[in-house]
């Protein structure tokens, strides 16, 4: 089980972020095994399909560049232009295995973690130029299983190699009594396939290898239950600093909607619970706008703003709760309600213009009945 240095268990599976700063970090699964396996195998398919053209076409060169006249015999000057000429033309004939090489090499890291380029890690650091983290190094633990799993694999690799010249014994006795160019062709197919056969046994190995690499980096980036609380917090942050953020937003916008208290036409109210402050402007707007609402000590405020504003104050206590539980403010009122906030405002209007007003029975406004909290 990983441990911190103060002992504590690192129980619970790496998060997304983890991994991801790993990741930044340049620490991905990688296995050594896997590329070498890739690399062989490609070499030994590359030999196969194409080692005997390559044969002959090395042996057309060395035989012509080596066929000489006698005036480049015995020019030095000749002489190593005709040994370079040969050195390049051999090279231009490697080039396309080189290349298979190459491309391999670059790829094959890419089966196991994908590609990842880190400037963090080639960043240079005092830590990695100290020889006593450097001894830390070669004697723990990884540096324990890389040097036996290296046995390992001298043990099988030899062990295939002796099994199969074991099988092909005879086929190598035996050339020594076959025709010079048919015992060379015969030679090299048996080093081709020898090669295959080796690289073969490498499977095993990184069958081996790559399941252990994603463990142990799975291992190392796991986590403790604190550490998951205290990423929890980094990202979500911490919850008495939101509640804080929450109950300062509320406060703004509690003073924003206070605010427009004054430019209301009328308040609603329960008439202690409750308070809705209304406004409508015919000219200016087609529905009626709630501009404010609130329970109990807001409540109490909006009256307060009211008388203090000469705004009309109406107790109707079904109307009042309905829109306090169903409107929104800085939105038109509920549909449902605009027949009896239409009678509202009708005899507020009518107290406005004439100080005269029809009887209306506040106390049984047509609320909706899907609209009533009582």
């Amino acid at each position: 089980m990983a441990e911190n240095e103060d002992g504590t268990e690192k129980t619970e599976e790496p998060s997304a972020k983890k991994l991801q700063d790993a990741r930044d970090k340049g620490q991905i699964p990688r296995s050594k095994e896997l590329t070498t396996l890739l690399m062989t195998l490609s070499a030994a398919g590359y030999f196969y399909l194409f080692g005997e053209e390559m044969m002959q076409s090395f042996s057309t060169v060395i035989t012509q560049g080596l066929s000489l006249d006698r005036d480049i015999a015995f020019d030095e000057k000749k002489l190593l232009d005709r040994i370079i000429a040969i050195l390049i033309e051999s090279l231009w004939m490697l080039v396309p295995f080189f290349s298979l090489m190459v491309f391999i090499a670059i790829v094959s890291p890419m089966l196991l973690g994908g590609w990842n380029f880190s400037a963090k890690a080639l960043a240079p650091s005092i830590s990695k130029l100290n020889p006593v983290s450097g001894l830390k190094r070669m004697v723990s633990l990884n540096a324990l299983l890389e040097l036996v799993k290296a046995f390992a694999k001298f043990l099988l690799v030899i062990s295939v190699a002796t099994y199969f010249l074991y099988m092909v014994f005879s086929e190598v006795l035996g050339l020594g009594i076959e025709p010079k160019n048919f015992a060379l062709a015969h030679a090299a197919e048996i080093i081709v396939e020898a090669f295959i056969f080796v690289s073969l046994s490498l499977l095993v190995v990184a069958a081996i290898d790559v399941p252990f690499q994603v463990w142990n980096h799975t291992r190392q980036l796991k986590m403790t239950k604190q550490e998951v609380k205290e990423e929890f917090k980094q990202q979500e942050g911490n919850p008495e600093v939101k509640g804080r953020i929450r109950q300062l937003q509320r406060e703004m916008s509690q003073r924003r909607m206070m605010e427009k208290v004054p430019e209301a036409d009328v308040i609603i109210t329960n008439p202690t619970h409750f308070a809705v402050a209304l406004s409508y402007k015919p000219e200016m707007m087609p529905e009626p706008v709630v501009l404010a609402v609130g329970a109990d000590f807001m409540a109490a405020q909006i009256r307060t703003l009211a008388q203090e504003n000469d705004i009309p104050v109406i107790e109707a206590p079904l109307l009042a709760r309905a829109l306090y539980f169903n409107a929104e403010v800085d939105q038109p009122i509920p549909y449902d309600l605009f027949k009896a906030v239409a009678s509202v405002l009708a005899y507020v209007f009518s107290l406005k213009q004439s100080g005269k007003t029809q009887a209306v029975d506040f106390e049984n406004l047509p609320v909706p009945d899907h609209l009533r909290t009582d």
